[in-house]
């Protein structure tokens, strides 16, 4: 036996737990009123149906991109009314100054409400933690009731991954959620479900998974009898050099994170990013990838599989060493980067024009 307590305390043992029933999972009711699929995949057609044309903007090139499209459209249409810019606040763990820069560009595009959610409580890395602590729990407590040491239980991995993606459903999803029951509420007047048109900047480029999603669907999942919620993805067969080129065009200030080289942007260190990036941004904000390095301890395991952000700091420092601190190139250097210098010149110009003209007009 594993565990052998003295015969006297054999009496103060509570009783064994009665092993658990295999539990059934609650299967999720789609109210009777949301529909399979959308009736139309036109863009225009989409703003016009809509109730509410929410462009959700990390700050990020793709969100940036696609906000400067579909807002081209709804004005075109005379449909500015509808639109509302979100930014979801991840905290410490996202690129300084994307909570500032998304509401600029949202202001420059020339729509009126920008809102701004946050997941209550804890903060990605700290969730982390919270959530070892339950699957570590529960680890142990399965070994016991299979009569085995819990000291070796096998605990499943607290970081979100390509598989695992928890963090966006709960600092971003959610509370995104949220202000769609607030702007349903403001239509209650109508008496039907409330059609709200969500445009996400998610590219089949960026990965094999997003390949596989349907440029315009129904979420089901965010739908209710006095919701429907019908997700675009605008941009979704755009390349690289097209979400550029809509940068170019449009004047509006990007992230100079991506002047530095990233690829993406948003959380500073996505497990999804590419090695560059993380190491890019272990240069950058030194003090958030120690923070990263302390809860790798805590949990005992990588952030992303197969390196850890121990490594990510290693190779930053030998940078660092080798070249200096990184400084922040010219303005405009990813788009002199990604198209052409010369665009990138005509871009610098059209930025200043726009920046300048809002200034006069405040």
């Amino acid at each position: 036996m594993l565990f052998d307590f003295p015969a006297a305390q054999a009496e103060e043992l509570p009783a064994p737990l009665a092993p658990k029933k295999p539990g059934r999972k609650r299967r999720a009711v789609v109210h009777a009123s949301v529909p399979l699929t959308p009736w139309t995949t036109v863009p225009d057609e989409l703003i016009l149906d809509a109730d509410w044309v929410v462009i959700s903007s990390s700050g990020g090139k793709d969100s940036q991109a696609m906000a400067s499209y579909v807002v081209r459209r709804a004005k075109a249409l005379k449909m500015m009314h509808k639109v509302v810019v979100v930014h979801a606040d991840l905290g410490r763990v996202e690129w300084a100054g994307t909570r500032d820069l998304a509401a600029a560009q949202a202001r420059l595009l020339g729509v009126e409400r920008f809102e701004v959610v946050k997941a209550e409580g804890a903060d990605l890395l700290d969730r982390v933690e919270i959530r070892y602590g339950k699957l570590k729990a529960k680890a142990e407590r399965e070994a016991v009731e299979r009569g085995e040491d819990p000291a070796t239980a096998e605990v499943a991995p607290a970081w979100p991954s390509s598989q695992a993606r928890w963090c966006t459903s709960d600092v971003k999803r959610g509370p995104i959620r949220k202000l769609y029951t607030r702007l349903t509420a403001e239509l209650a007047h109508l008496g039907r479900p409330v059609r709200i048109l969500a445009c996400i900047g998610q590219r089949a480029a960026e990965s094999s998974q997003r390949a596989k999603l349907a440029e315009v669907e129904i979420d089901r999942g965010a739908s209710n009898g006095r919701r429907h919620i019908t997700t675009w993805r605008p941009i979704h067969s755009w390349s690289d050099a097209a979400v550029w080129r809509e940068i170019a065009v449009s004047g509006l200030p990007y992230h100079p994170a991506y002047d530095w080289g990233n690829r993406r942007l948003s959380c500073v260190f996505c497990v999804l990013g590419c090695n560059s990036d993380l190491v890019n941004g272990a240069r950058q904000v030194p003090e958030l990838a120690a923070a990263y390095a302390r809860t790798e301890a805590v949990v005992g395991a990588d952030f992303k599989h197969g390196l850890s952000m121990a490594e990510i700091i290693r190779r930053a420092a030998e940078l660092d060493a080798k070249f200096g601190p990184a400084a922040r190139p010219p303005a405009g250097t990813a788009i002199g980067r990604e198209i052409s210098r010369y665009s990138a010149s005509m871009y610098l110009g059209r930025l200043s024009v726009l920046c300048g003209r809002y200034a006069l007009a405040a």
